[in-house]
Order: C-alpha cells, then sequence, then structure tokens
C-alpha cells in the first residue's frame, strides 16, 4: 500500500479503530512543523470530535504557532470543542507567544457570557506574554474595553501591571480601579520584602531552616500574584532567600517559574537552592526540564529529587529516549531512585504495548486490504 499522508492519519485521530488512533498520534508527535500545520488545518475544518483531538494533540506537541488556532476556537459553536480549545491553552501557557495572548485578549472584550470570560481571565493569568496585551488595552479609545483590561489586571495582580496602572491614573474611566489594583500590588510586594529581609537577619544554621520554612508557610498564601516578585528574588546575594523563593514558586505550581527555575538549577552555586529548584520543578511537572534531571542524576545530592520529579512529569512520552537508563537505575541501590526509574518503566512500556498492539492491527489491517 502507498504510504498514507499526514492529513489522512490526522483524520484518524478519532478512528473507531485502536490501532489506527494510535498510528496517527504517533505520526503527529514525529511530524514537526507539518503535523502542527495539519492538525490546525483540522481545528479550522474538522468535525467537532477531531477539533478536540487535534486540540489536545497541539497541547502535547507544544508548537507555540498551535496557540492563536487554539484561541479562535474558544469562540467554537460547539461547548465541547470551547472546552478542549481551553484546556489546551491551559497545557500551553507556558510557551504560548505574544501573538496568541493578543488574539485572547482581543477576544475577550468582544465576549458577553460571563463564564466564558471567566475561563478567559484564569487563563490570562497563566499566560506569561499576557500581561503586556493587557496594559495595552489600557490606552483603547473605547472606554469598556480600558475597564475591561483594568478590571482584569486587578483580578491577575502581576507586579509587571504596575507603570500601565500608574500611567491609567489619569484616566477617569478607570482612575479607582488603577488605585486599587496599586495599592494590592505594593501590600504584597512589602510583605513579601519584609518577611525575606526578617530572613535574611537569622543567624544560626539551624535557626535560618526553621525560619525559611515558617517564612514558606506564612506566604504560601499569596498564591499567583506573589509569582513575579518571587521570581525576582531567585537572584537575591542571600541563599535562604532565593531557596525559600524557589520552594515557595515550586508550591504554588505556576508555569511561569519553570525557565527562571531551570536557570537556578543550571547555574546556582548554592546546593540546596539547586535541591528545592529541581524539587518545585518536579510539583510542576512540565517537560522541559527533562534533559536538566537526567544531568543531575549523577549528582549524589540531587539524584533521588532528580529521579522523583523525572516521574511527574506529565507527558511521559518525552522520557521514551531515556528507557535503557532507566532500566538500569531499576536496580540502583538509592531504594527511591529505584522506585521511581521502575515507576517511569512501566508507564513507557504500557504505552509501548498499545503501540505494538497498534501495528499489530496495522499490518492486518493492510494485508486484508491487499
Amino acid at each position: 500500500m502507498p504510504k498514507e499522508s499526514l492529513e489522512t492519519l490526522i483524520a484518524e485521530l478519532v478512528h473507531e479503530e485502536d490501532w489506527r488512533r494510535m498510528r496517527a498520534t504517533a505520526a503527529c508527535l514525529k511530524g514537526g512543523p507539518k503535523a502542527v500545520e495539519g492538525l490546525v488545518h483540522a481545528l479550522e475544518t474538522g468535525s467537532p470530535a477531531l477539533k478536540m483531538e487535534s486540540a489536545g494533540m497541539l497541547a502535547r506537541i507544544r508548537d507555540p504557532k498551535g496557540g492563536v488556532p487554539l484561541v479562535r476556537l474558544l469562540q467554537d459553536e460547539d461547548a465541547s470543542v470551547r472546552k478542549a480549545g481551553a484546556i489546551a491553552l491551559e497545557q500551553m501557557a507556558g510557551v504560548l507567544d505574544r501573538a496568541a495572548a493578543s488574539v485572547l485578549v482581543a477576544d475577550l472584550h468582544e465576549m458577553k457570557d460571563e463564564g466564558q470570560r471567566e475561563s478567559v481571565i484564569g487563563l490570562l493569568g497563566l499566560i506569561t506574554n499576557a500581561i503586556e496585551p493587557l496594559c495595552a488595552l489600557l490606552k483603547h479609545p473605547d472606554e469598556s474595553a480600558r475597564r475591561t483590561a483594568a478590571e482584569i489586571l486587578e483580578h491577575l495582580l502581576d507586579s509587571r501591571s504596575a507603570d500601565a496602572c500608574v500611567d491609567a491614573m489619569g484616566d477617569p474611566a478607570v482612575r479607582d480601579i488603577a488605585i486599587r489594583t496599586l495599592k494590592k500590588l505594593g501590600a504584597i510586594r512589602e510583605r513579601i520584602t519584609t518577611a525575606f529581609d526578617e530572613l535574611r537577619d537569622v543567624e544560626g544554621s539551624s535557626e535560618r531552616e526553621e525560619s525559611r520554612m515558617a517564612t514558606v508557610i506564612d506566604l504560601l498564601g499569596l498564591g499567583r500574584p506573589s509569582v513575579e516578585i518571587l521570581i525576582e528574588y531567585l537572584q537575591d546575594e542571600d541563599w535562604l532567600v532565593r531557596e525559600a523563593a524557589a520552594d515557595l514558586l515550586g508550591k504554588i505550581g505556576d508555569v511561569r517559574a519553570v525557565a527562571p527555575l531551570m536557570e537556578r538549577l543550571r547555574v546556582d552555586k548554592d546546593t540546596g537552592v539547586k535541591e528545592l529548584a529541581i524539587k518545585g520543578l518536579g510539583l510542576i511537572g512540565d517537560a522541559r526540564p527533562v534533559e536538566l534531571y537526567i544531568e543531575a542524576i549523577p549528582l549524589r545530592p540531587l539524584r533521588t529529587l532528580a529521579m522523583e520529579s523525572l516521574a511527574k512529569v506529565k507527558d511521559v512520552e518525552v522520557l521514551r529516549p531515556y528507557e535503557e537508563l532507566f532500566e538500569r537505575l531499576k536496580s540502583d541501590r538509592d531504594g527511591l531512585v529505584s522506585y521511581n526509574a521502575g515507576m517511569i518503566v512501566d508507564k513507557l512500556q504500557a504505552m509501548a504495548m498499545q503501540g505494538v498492539q497498534g501495528s499489530g492491527g496495522a499490518n492486518q489491517g493492510e494485508d486484508e486490504d491487499e
């Protein structure tokens, strides 16, 4: 039989036979830019079921080019398709570019359904590149657009919006909202600054560790509005402050922290900071740090945490190239290392078994066709 086109295979993401769906999935994951183009085309022209599957596949591939088409999916007439688009965008939040964020902001202004608006506002809080388009919207000629932007920025409480809020204080339509936002942002920064200043003044190793844990407990309730400020403190001169910031960012679990925590894992000279960075990345579950985890396995202070973080990676298939390493680590003398290696191998083998069954079905189907 002639080799089937990628477009044909993408259409089989919703085929009733398991092996055809598995084959289509494998083709998309290996298809590179052409697969992204085909999946985007499916979002625009496919059935509701195919749109939903294509959205999920784009989220797995994590190519920023899928961002704008996924945003457009939020306007689909089918509620299930809209939900699939929102889920995919949430999973891709860490890699979405400014173009996707800008379209999302522009579409939000036109949305009338309150439930959908709340969903989009939640998405904007996860997207690293969303603050700039929202700040730009504060200068829109339409007063209702400016109010929408101001209200969302008050909801998100991102420190990067502070300068725009200062500028907006001259606009009577949004002045009160801007003032409230600045007061809240100021209170958050002051609370974090005070806590970290007090942490620096603690002396004695045991006392400092106890104080760090108490500081983390005290600040954890601030949640996502503290993320950008905590990222700043990852550069602090005091290793204990960097540890506390890394610990908090991991526990908050915002994808904006992935790249800064990866940088700490790469370059920080303090082992404790590296430990909390790798632990925090594991809690987030993003696939981007996988190579850093692999590099950390030979390092005695980090190897257990590296294996635990690898076992928490949400997209298990990205671990496939390291399957032989995990097989060897199943017999490691460290019980936690061997346990997590076994968990990863089991997951990979389960997925591979599905693929083998699919290949068997594929060969059988081709023989019948011939």
